[in-house]
């Protein structure tokens, strides 16, 4: 028959596993990150503009309509300014 310090040592267990699990994955997003500065530095040795490519990275991630949405208020608020 099971008693409380058995099922403490299941849960000890399951605990130790999510937290183990969760510190991989930290250090491959830690990787990850650094390899994503690597290439960022490679393709500014090539003169690329990385500022740019970023930009470029984050509204390829997004909708055209919301895209289309906020150059066109964009464009409002640089007239309404002198800017355009």
């Amino acid at each position: 028959m099971a008693d409380a310090s058995d099922n403490y040592a299941v849960a000890a267990d399951e605990l130790r596993q999510f937290i183990e699990r969760f510190e991989q994955l930290e250090a491959e997003k830690k990787d990850v990150t650094e390899q994503q500065k690597e290439l960022m530095a490679e393709a500014k040795g090539r003169g690329y503009d990385t500022k740019v490519m970023k930009k470029v990275i984050a509204l390829r991630k997004r909708k055209p309509d919301d895209i289309a949405e906020e150059e066109a208020v964009l464009e409002m608020y640089k007239a309404a300014l002198g800017m355009g």
